[in-house]
């Protein structure tokens, strides 16, 4: 059974690798995805913001109480000499691509068009296989129009694509005006891919002592159909690589993936909550899948249920909203009156 399959350039021996996450923060963890059977191992992200914000702590500390003593201001170099931001994240990708054998895709969250550009050479020269591009913005000015949203993203592909030479896939989440529209700019902007979806991180409200906290839930295999619909409409007309994200947690959430058109499918709740050696299940539960089904390559199955490839392509346009109400059973009599 030939499971290979190609994502950003890249020959994975299966399409299920592990989605970024707090799993993948030291060289053994990667191991043990790469033992369980990952095509490929997505890092944690990097986000630039703590990077600031850790360089402004180390400053803050070394320069307290530094005017206490006439010499003391000379006694350390400026906080700019130290090793400091990212190079833990980078030594990791170092590790990783010493000791596995599958490809290390880095994962970056900039704030900044300067920590985009930079953060991303670093990680090259680190030597990630891929980069994928967390974008994850919340728009609060009402001010900012929906084209000023889109512009933002496709100057941040753009200005990634152009400062390295791995290829870039691009995490965004559903909530776009025109998302086809998007992706053919991230596309003609240099993106290699787009990972579906970004999950949308919703605070929740305690009523008691009146503060939003934040709350973190697992996904669902229910979350999948939003990525199955969008990935199956825009394989078909865009040339980016797509991977499923959002609730892939079992050989068929994979299965639907890859005939939605993915090239892989990415998992993050489900291996936090069951480990990460459930990678393995997935392996060979798609396998035996494939078996079964008389299928012998990922491949053969790859956008095979793509809007242009059902029988009824309707079913992803508004025909398909019209039929959903029309198919809800009738309330029982007790309700009627």
């Amino acid at each position: 059974m030939n499971l290979t399959t190609t994502y950003l350039g890249l020959t994975l021996r299966n399409p299920i690798v592990p989605a970024s996450s707090p799993l993948s923060r030291t060289p053994g963890e990667l191991r043990r995805m790469e033992d369980a059977g990952a095509g490929a191992v997505t890092l944690f992200s990097l986000f630039e913001e703590q990077i600031e914000h850790e360089t402004e702590m180390m400053g803050h500390y070394l320069d307290y109480g530094a005017e206490s003593y006439s010499e003391s201001l000379s006694f350390f170099p400026p906080p700019e000499s130290y090793h400091r931001g990212p190079e833990q994240y980078l030594e990791l990708i170092r590790k990783g691509k010493e000791s596995l054998e599958v490809p290390v895709i880095a994962s970056l969250n900039g704030a900044s068009m300067g920590g985009w550009t930079q953060y991303a050479k670093e990680i090259e020269q680190a030597g990630a296989d891929a980069l994928e591009l967390n974008i994850y913005w919340i728009e609060t000015d009402p001010l900012v129009t929906s084209n000023q949203v889109d512009e933002r993203y496709r100057e941040i592909v753009a200005a990634v694509a152009g400062a390295v030479k791995i290829p870039v896939t691009v995490k965004i989440g559903p909530y776009f005006s025109s998302l086809p529209n998007l992706a053919k700019n991230l596309y003609e902007s240099g993106a290699h891919g787009m990972v579906l979806f970004n999950r949308f991180y919703q605070p929740d409200f305690d009523v008691e002592a009146r503060e939003v906290r934040p709350k973190i839930e697992w996904s669902s295999s229910y979350e999948l159909r939003l990525p199955l619909h969008w990935v199956a409409l825009l394989s078909d007309w865009i040339d980016l690589d797509f991977a499923v994200s959002s609730g892939v947690h079992n050989r068929t959430d994979v299965v639907k993936a890859m005939m939605a058109g993915a090239k892989v499918a990415t998992c993050a709740s489900v291996l936090l909550d069951r480990g990460v050696e459930y990678v393995g299940k997935l392996v060979s539960g798609l396998e035996e899948w494939l078996e079964s089904h008389e299928y012998t390559s990922v491949a053969q199955m790859q956008g095979s249920m793509s809007y242009k490839r059902v029988a009824n392509p309707s079913a992803f346009k508004r025909a398909n909203y019209m039929k959903e109400l029309q198919s809800f059973p009738p309330p029982p009599p007790a309700l009627r009156r």
